[in-house]
């Protein structure tokens, strides 16, 4: 089938977007669903950094692809041996499909299915091809989802159904957004009512640890950014203490009114020098926590001492340490009994032909979650 689609031909490119236009409207070819494979139509996509880094050649990817990865929509087409699905199934994609067969995958991890992630490096599909192509040349897949876009083929494993009363422009945040961040808290670090979390970096992944610490019932809610205006959503979201990064004085701030720092501190801005401040924020005994992504050649420099004399814990977590298939429909729940107000992290809503000014916001930090109603 015809598709229309936001094509990512040459990364690097000089901004601002909107003149340089890396992201091109084009109309290409969809294959349908093969064995395991589902086929969805896209409604809602939000804007992603892992998206921007893929624009800016941060994060380099194969090209040509169809960029975009948090997304809901609706199954039009299931391939064979699809067991659980229905058309007209509302569905979110996670990021990463799993094989069920690995090591991470049997040890209930599958955001580290290995399978699937020589599959997203690659862009393709988790059988090593594409279903996009154009003029006889493939179209690689963005981390399997390939969601900016009218149509997509994804593996059912990579599926979670869910509630069809939730709007769509809120339940795509939930692939990304929401499990990144909430998993971030709930999965990995592991919040226990009373202790002190610090959320350093508030996009939609950071804004949403802030919401999952409260939601766990963390004692003392802690966020910190270089943006007024996300200090203080991170506010109305339920963070206590707010304080800029731009402030020299933040660290010993942070450190004077924690009686020596937090419990856990959790670092979303995918930038060395926040993990460092989410570091050193964090007392004696304490969990830092990394769910940001920076570019491969970034680097950070820690004291060995600190780290084995005073039982520091620095832990990675790559998709909020998620089960999609499990904890999707648990934070949706959350969200529609109050708990997690996911909507009020969306921006705005766009068109899919305005992606190239959108992504100038989000270079600049100046919106948190802008999503592409279809």
């Amino acid at each position: 089938m015809k598709i229309k689609a936001a094509v990512l031909r040459e990364s690097g490119l000089p901004r601002p977007y909107i003149d340089s236009r890396p992201l091109m409207i084009e109309e290409i070819e969809l294959d349908p669903p093969s064995k395991g494979e589902v086929l969805i139509q896209i409604k809602a996509v939000g804007l992603c950094h892992s998206d921007l880094v893929a624009i800016s050649g941060e994060r380099p990817k194969p090209l040509p692809m169809v960029i975009g990865h948090e997304a809901a929509g609706i199954v039009v087409e299931i391939g064979s041996d699809v067991e659980g699905l229905a058309c007209g199934d509302h569905v979110v994609p996670s990021f990463v499909a799993n094989c069920g067969r690995c090591d991470m995958c049997r040890e209930g991890r599958p955001a580290l299915c290995q399978p699937a992630s020589v599959a997203n490096m690659a862009g393709t599909l988790m059988d090593g091809t594409t279903r996009l192509h154009s003029n006889g040349v493939p179209i690689h897949h963005h981390s399997g989802v390939a969601a900016f876009a009218e149509h997509a083929v994804i593996s059912q494993s990579a599926l979670v159904k869910i509630d069809p009363s939730i709007p769509f422009e809120h339940a795509a945040l939930f692939g990304c957004a929401v499990i990144t961040g909430v998993g971030a808290v709930i999965n990995t670090a592991e919040v226990s009512p009373g202790q002190s979390v610090a959320v350093v970096g508030l996009g939609g992944v950071g804004l949403s640890s802030v919401m999952a610490a409260r939601a766990a019932g963390a004692g003392t809610i802690i966020a910190i950014d270089v943006e007024k205006s996300k200090l203080s959503l991170a506010e109305n979201l339920g963070a206590h203490l707010v304080y800029s990064a731009r402030d020299t004085d933040c660290v010993a701030e942070v450190r004077a009114a924690t009686d020596g720092g937090v419990h856990l501190a959790i670092e979303t801005a995918g930038a060395p020098e926040a993990l460092e401040t989410a570091y050193h924020i964090t007392r004696r005994g304490g969990m830092t926590v990394t769910a940001g992504l920076p570019g491969p050649e970034a680097t950070i420099t820690l004291q060995h001492l600190k780290l084995a004399g005073e039982e520091r814990c620095l832990k990675g977590s790559y998709m909020g340490s998620c089960v999609p298939s499990r904890d999707i429909p648990r934070y949706m729940k959350l969200f529609q009994d109050g708990r997690l107000p996911v909507n009020r992290l969306m921006s705005r809503a766009i068109a899919l032909d305005e992606l190239n000014e959108a992504f100038d916001r989000l270079a600049d930090v100046s919106t948190v979650r802008e999503v592409v109603v279809m």
